[in-house]
């Protein structure tokens, strides 16, 4: 026995020296997969996502014992820079984004060539540039190794297939006590990828990132698997549903009126009723809410695709794809959309963006939605005053005026989507335009001559929030500018305008840390410990995400505030009732038929008007803390806020409007 033992310490002290290339890619690729959960989602210390990685890890590093000694650098060094990237781009997409990077992005790459500065401006931070200590470490150790001549010492005595053998088993074995703490309802969440910050709490950022290679190929592969379940939750689902009321205070109450969609980038609803200085920032948006119909607790439900997810959940009142954009990715698949329900109406249906035709895919998607042209900004605008991304918004409104006024003396309905440009991150060209100020001005009294006088402190001025600001204020000018010109040639008496926020700015905590706490009398930002302080956390910052619905006519007639909590799959059923149309797969509601509302967001997490869940991490905030909630109360929107996920992915990932019509088609004949 102690001969055994001292062969088998012996064999494994060689085994150590002879394989230091081989650990130090284990253990600096290991350290990188606690970093990142370190600067995300804070589990660094949990076991079972360590030992995810590091089956990874190992299971890679096996690989490499199948090249001789002195090539191993090279491939453990081009491993090392990929699981670094991996580490450094998710870092990176959670600080700006609260979520993790998906490999479906890259189908949607060719958008960022159009918005790199968007991509690059304010994104790296010193935290970032900590990961790629990992190549650099491989880099110095097989430096040194080199000079002492190791790898002709480990030639000599390694036998790779063996040690790869054995490393496999080492694999193995660590992924057995893995498994023995993986429950049902962590395997279920990582097959469906939606709740990703789940998925990397659980099971580390390299089984996520594989995960999500597999599940980045579902719009080739999934239409070949699954289908029948896919298909019996569909037909469950709508058939179980109860049906709605069927009137209400407003229904047929926009009946063969036309429609103007204003698609406001990236505005969010904190800023209505603000001012600086007292100089609203929004003047225009606060006299539509006043004198339309106003939404003040709407909130996007987008996902990667940014604008095109909110476009395609408005119309659909479907959710955006759990992997990849329905726009890029599944393009094909057949949808029932507000805009070719109203062309089946005998509406005329149209879009107008100031960039290009082919931007996020929109030349191919806004047909397939239901819209008969499309008007671009290179084949239907003359490009007199570029900004930011494209064209401004106030030359495409001015632009678009004429347009829509020729539209309306050919048609005797129409429905236009008018998408807006100048209010997209990064937000740099406004400086050079606005005089729009967001410092802070306060009387003080003059030291040396003992009068009163107006000083200002920066506040968020060279900040971006600041230059955020400028740009809403920029954006609401411009909307302003385009219903004057509506109400000039006359297309306000049978139009009613429909203006939403598509999504949020995606600015950081930071920004709203400095904007909710500053100190204008010494400069500064409060302290923690400032009675004053308010703190700007998980639920502050999603809640403060919501944007702005507005439904408004020129009579004024339906002035109202609707504090219910919405959604962007509510607007379509909303819409609906009110100009007379209904679409059979609509996810979301008529916020006016319904008691109690509930926000699905694509990541799992849900609201109502009681409270914010965090999916994630199984935790929830009242919002009216005189009405708790049952553990019932938050099982049955859970449940709900799943359900809601897989049967939009199951209609968009197999197809299902299209193959459920054409059996319906087909029974028709047959009868």
């Amino acid at each position: 026995m102690k001969k055994t033992i001292d062969k088998f310490i012996s064999n494994m002290k060689t085994y150590m020296k002879t394989s230091v290339l081989f650990f130090t890619f284990v253990v600096t690729s290991l350290l990188n997969g606690l970093i990142v959960r370190f600067f995300t989602v804070k589990n660094y210390f949990a076991i079972k996502p360590i030992l995810a990685d590091l089956v990874i890890i190992l299971v890679i590093g096996a690989l490499g014992y199948f090249i001789k000694p002195k090539k191993q650098f090279k491939y453990y060094f081009t491993c090392s820079i990929i699981l670094t990237a991996i580490c450094l781009i998710n870092s990176i997409y959670y600080t700006n984004y609260l979520s993790f990077t998906s490999f479906s992005l890259l189908a949607t790459s060719l958008q960022l060539a159009d918005v790199a500065d968007a991509v690059i401006e304010d994104v790296l931070e010193i935290k970032d540039f900590i990961y790629i200590f990992a190549p650099i470490t491989l880099f110095i150790v097989n430096h040194n190794l080199k000079k002492k001549k190791y790898f002709d010492y480990v030639a000599t005595i390694e036998k790779g297939k063996i040690r790869a053998l054995n490393t496999l088993i080492v694999a193995l074995i660590t992924l057995g006590f893995f498994m023995s703490m993986v429950t049902g309802v962590d395997l279920s969440r990582l097959g469906k990828q939606w709740n990703r910050e789940f998925v990397v709490m659980q099971f580390g950022i390299y089984v996520y990132q594989l995960n999500d290679a597999v599940a980045s190929i579902q719009p080739q592969i999934s239409p070949l698997f699954g289908y029948d379940n896919a298909a019996k939750l569909f037909r469950e689902f709508y058939e179980n549903r109860q049906p709605q009321k069927t009137t209400n205070d407003y229904t047929d109450i926009f009946k063969g009126k036309n429609v103007i969609f204003i698609h406001a980038e990236s505005i969010q609803g904190f800023l209505l009723n603000k001012s600086f200085n007292d100089v609203p920032v929004t003047p225009t948006l606060n006299k539509l809410a006043k004198e339309g119909i106003y939404f003040s607790n709407f909130y996007a439900q987008e996902s990667v695709g940014t604008s095109s997810d909110s476009e395609f959940t408005i119309n659909s009142s479907l959710m955006p794809a759990s992997s990849g954009t329905v726009f890029v990715s599944y393009w094909d698949r057949q949808y029932v959309a507000t805009p070719q329900l109203l062309k089946e109406k005998g509406y005329y249906t149209f879009t107008m963006h100031g960039n290009k035709a082919a931007f996020w895919n929109r030349n191919v998607m806004h047909p397939l939605l239901g819209f008969e042209k499309y008007y671009a900004y290179n084949d239907a605008y003359e490009l007199d005053e570029m900004f930011g991304l494209g064209l401004s918004d106030k030359s495409f409104f001015k632009q678009s005026v004429p347009i829509i006024k020729d539209i309306s003396e050919k048609n005797k309905n129409f429905m236009g989507t008018l998408i807006m440009l100048s209010n997209h991150t990064p937000f740099t060209d406004i400086e050079k335009i606005s005089e729009y100020e967001v410092d802070y001005k306060y009387e003080k009294t003059n030291e040396i001559t003992g009068k009163k006088e107006v000083v200002s402190a920066p506040y968020l001025e060279g900040t971006k929030m600041g230059s955020y600001i400028k740009s809403v204020n920029y954006a609401d000018a411009a909307i302003g500018e385009f219903i004057n010109g509506l109400d000039e040639s006359g297309l306000l008496d049978n139009t009613v305008i429909v203006i939403y926020g598509d999504h949020d700015a995606k600015l950081r905590k930071s920004e709203f840390t400095k904007y909710y706490n500053y100190d204008p009398y010494t400069d500064s930002v409060l302290s923690k410990d400032d009675e004053n302080y308010q703190e700007v956390n998980f639920y502050t910052y999603e809640l403060n995400r919501k944007v702005p619905f507005i439904i408004w006519t020129k009579n004024k007639k339906y002035s109202t505030e609707v504090t219910k909590v919405m959604g962007m799959y509510d607007v379509a059923p909303t819409l609906g009732n009110m100009f007379g149309f209904s679409n059979p797969y609509a996810l979301g509601h008529d916020i006016f038929s319904i008691n109690e509302n509930v926000v699905v967001f694509p990541d799992g997490n849900w609201l109502t008007n009681k409270m914010y869940y965090n999916n994630q991490k199984e935790e929830g905030l009242l919002l009216q803390t005189d009405e708790p909630v049952s553990r019932d109360y938050i099982d049955k929107y859970n449940e709900y806020a799943e359900k809601i996920i897989d049967v939009s992915d199951a209609i968009i990932v197999h197809d299902l409007i299209r193959k459920t019509q054409e059996s319906e088609k087909v029974l028709k004949q047959t009868k």
